[in-house]
């Protein structure tokens, strides 16, 4: 029974050595994801003021980005092992220090640990991923990333708000806070205990170093993959924005509780995941460009707004303020063909087109905090018509992504609207 079930999961993508990975994954994104929905609102009600607020996810952000971008030819150099320990070290002795400087309210210490710990879940997470790479048959590569990002989303979004909305009213917030270091350790102790690693002669750190500084020479060779990474910065630069002042408007000035707004967004990021298997089947269909335009930018662009006009016009609901956040996780999804339209741009180059999409990923979520500081200047309303016009300029972005030829896999396709015709 147990080689049954081995070939079938590893049929799915999911091989043997690294089955209590993807458990291990699950669980250091639940523990880095507890606070999201709730940090920016607590610390508002401590006396922290919107700009202090922007500039610790901000800092929190930059940090990501570049952990990120560091994190793939790390594992490659040292293993991927080595480097998911380090950052499951650099999270947990960072977020301790966090702690101890958000109890007296001391800002300064609270920037540096908050920053320094934002290389810790880019190192464990990616870390992963590049393991999950070396260590899964091409043949079903597909279905292991799937399966990665499938787990990534569950732990970070999903699970982490419905936890938090349930614990907070028992324990309060600074517990939960806390709480999400068992998650996080839990998570760490599978990792060194459970996950095998295969034999492989890892290359030279600066082997790694070169082929990512190479990556960016590919911009300008073809530079609708630059444009691509802008529109894949888009893509969640709305939600890494909410993250900072959206929870705090829902509470503060709608009206909502903190475990009604924690039911949101743990609704909004399980139905990004569910929408992320449509839309992959939809873009096959109807064409990728389509899908990341209309499904993606449109319909990001029609529902921030509604985040602010919808309470306004009908107070508190939570239910209705639940269809928004329905609304825009799914349209987070529309720009799911990202993935493949981008290595299609550049079919000989695929390494380097896929730095930029994950490169556009870690900037996003270093601009969001930034546009986030609109509110203080502009308003709740202002920020979010200028979130949602952002939005507007990818549809027109995404369209310039067209190409006449896709070639994928070594087989020559078509896409629907990847080949320029009359409509």
């Amino acid at each position: 029974m147990g080689d049954v079930m081995t070939g079938f999961w590893t049929r799915q993508g999911i091989v043997p050595n690294l089955r209590w990975g993807f458990v291990a994954l699950t669980l250091f994104m639940i523990g880095d994801g507890i606070e999201s929905g709730f940090l920016s609102p607590y610390l508002a009600e401590h006396g922290f003021g919107s700009g202090q607020t922007s500039l610790l996810w901000g800092s929190y952000g930059f940090v990501v980005a570049i952990a990120a971008w560091l994190s793939g030819a790390l594992a490659e150099a040292f293993g991927p092992r080595r480097v998911m320990l380090a950052g499951f070290a650099i999270w947990v002795v960072f977020e301790i220090a966090f702690l101890i400087a958000l109890a007296p309210g001391n800002f300064t210490f609270m920037l540096i640990s908050f920053g320094i710990r934002g290389l810790g879940y880019p190192l464990f997470s990616y870390g992963f991923l590049v393991w999950v790479a070396m260590d899964t048959p091409q043949s079903v590569m597909g279905k292991a990333v799937g399966w990665y990002w499938f787990f990534f989303v569950l732990g970070l979004g999903v699970v982490s708000s419905y936890y938090a909305g349930a614990v907070i009213p028992l324990i309060g917030e600074f517990a939960t806070l806390a709480s999400s270091l068992v998650f996080i350790a839990v998570g760490g102790l599978l990792l060194a205990f459970l996950v095998k690693a295969r034999k492989q002669k890892p290359v030279s750190l600066g082997t790694s170093m070169r082929s990512i500084l190479s990556a960016f020479t590919i911009v300008v060779e073809r530079p609708k993959v630059g444009i691509g990474g802008i529109v894949r910065v888009i893509n969640t630069l709305g939600f890494y924005a909410f993250v900072v002042f959206l929870g705090t408007f829902m509470i503060q000035d709608v009206g909502l509780s903190t475990p009604q707004w924690q039911t949101v967004w743990g609704t909004l990021t399980l139905t990004n995941i569910l929408a992320n298997i449509v839309f992959g089947y939809l873009a096959d269909k109807v064409g990728r460009v389509r899908t990341v335009a209309w499904f993606g930018g449109f319909l990001c662009a029609i529902s921030v707004p509604a985040f602010y006009y919808v309470p306004k016009l009908l107070g508190p609901n939570f239910w209705v303020i639940l269809v928004v956040g329905i609304v825009y996780g799914a349209a987070l999804s529309g720009f799911v063909p990202l993935s493949a339209i981008m290595p299609a741009l550049a079919p000989h180059r695929v390494g380097g087109a896929v730095a930029i999409l994950n490169l556009g990923a870690g900037v996003s979520q270093f601009l969001g905090p930034a546009v986030a500081g609109l509110v203080a200047p502009i308003g709740v309303a202002g920020t979010l018509w200028t979130i949602a016009g952002i939005y507007v300029v990818g549809i027109a972005l995404t369209y310039g992504l067209r190409e006449r030829v896709s070639t994928v896999d070594n087989a020559s396709t078509v896409d629907h609207d990847m080949v320029e015709r009359s409509a």
